[in-house]
């Protein structure tokens, strides 16, 4: 049987346990799958791109109400930096 990984670096559950901060430094900044059993059961993401992934969530969302607003037949209101 076969499985998706979303990450170009794996580790077991054991490496993990057995070196937490190095198998996240593994990943040099990047997610580390991390197997059970051959199957990947999570990723360990380092902070700064859990933040990163976050903030381009938001801004997402924050578009799709910018959106929907704009359909609503709601002016489109330009404004610079500097008037905020």
């Amino acid at each position: 049987m076969s499985h998706v990984i979303l990450a170009e670096i794996t580790a077991s559950v054991s490496e993990l346990k057995k070196n937490p901060m190095g198998t996240v430094a593994a990943g040099d900044g990047f997610p580390v799958a991390i197997l059970n059993r051959n199957e990947t059961a999570f990723y360990c993401v380092p902070a700064k791109a859990y933040e990163a992934l976050i903030d381009k969530l938001e801004d997402i969302e924050l578009n799709t109400i910018a959106d929907a607003r704009l359909k609503d037949g709601k002016t489109l209101v330009k404004v610079t930096l500097d008037e905020l």
